[in-house]
């Protein structure tokens, strides 16, 4: 599943938000990452397996302080739908006799 992770990072200007963006972006299990928030210091990051601890401890070392917001499982969309069913295909059953030897 999914999970859409929001964090508050100190980025006054464009390189550190650059390097914020590489940081969270060369991270395992990351598929996106934006900057949102009105002063553009924030990080969302979606991808399966991202562990929020971890990328905040990477971006407290290299960018400066950072804090958790929101986590939160991504829902799937409507075009992304898959049935929970799974297809059963038939089978072909042949019933043979041997011819008696007799």
């Amino acid at each position: 599943m999914k999970k859409e992770v929001v964090i508050k990072v100190q980025m006054n200007c464009d390189k550190c938000r650059r390097k914020a963006m590489k940081l969270a972006a060369s991270a395992d299990g990351v598929d996106s990452v934006k900057i949102d928030g009105e002063d553009k210091n924030q990080l969302v990051v979606v991808g399966e397996g991202v562990d929020p601890v971890i990328l905040t401890g990477i971006l407290r070392k290299k960018i400066g302080s950072s804090d958790i917001v929101k986590v939160e499982e991504k829902k799937k969309d409507d075009g992304e739908k898959k049935s929970e069913e799974p297809k059963i295909e038939p089978i072909a059953w042949y019933h043979y006799t041997p011819e008696c030897c007799a």
